[in-house]
């Protein structure tokens, strides 16, 4: 299916990416504590929406 190279090629790029991700996120700390203060209730808030649609569509689902 992959060719040895892409597969090697992917697997630099994903650990190279993941890698800056961390790095970028740890030189943005202080920005993100001030700007997103309080957004993890937003996270919440959309995890119960789809929890609740998701009890709500196999509640409803006929047998």
């Amino acid at each position: 299916m992959f060719s040895t190279g892409q597969l090697i090629f992917a697997g630099c790029f994903v650990v190279a990416f993941i890698v800056l991700m961390i790095f970028s996120y740890r030189k943005d700390i202080k920005l993100h504590r001030k700007y997103y203060k309080g957004s993890i209730f937003i996270l919440v808030g959309f995890i119960v929406f789809i929890l609740l649609l998701f009890a709500l569509k196999t509640y409803l689902q006929p047998e």
